[in-house]
């Protein structure tokens, strides 16, 4: 009877064991890929400081527009991606 209980253990284990270990892991790759609260506020706080930032050099961009037309012919490099077309 031990011969018999020893073989359904050993096969259960190696079949239900590494099916456990997979999908353990496989729950813990997706719950680390979620963001927490503490990540969301952060990534918010960014966002609202990028679209701060967006809108004081659209600003700048519109003073020195006014004041010194010229300025973007002195631009040795191509425009910032931030730069929009003007409607």
């Amino acid at each position: 009877m031990s011969d018999n209980l020893t073989a359904v253990l050993i096969v259960g284990m190696s079949v239900i064991g590494p099916i456990w270990v997979t999908l353990h892991y496989v729950y813990k790759f997706k719950m680390g890929r979620q963001m927490n609260g503490r990540d969301v506020a952060a990534f918010e706080a960014l966002s609202d400081t990028a679209a701060r930032m967006e809108a004081r050099m659209a600003m700048l961009e519109q003073i020195l527009d006014d004041q010194a037309p010229g300025w973007r012919a002195d631009d040795r490099v191509s425009p910032a991606p931030y730069q929009r077309a003007r409607p």
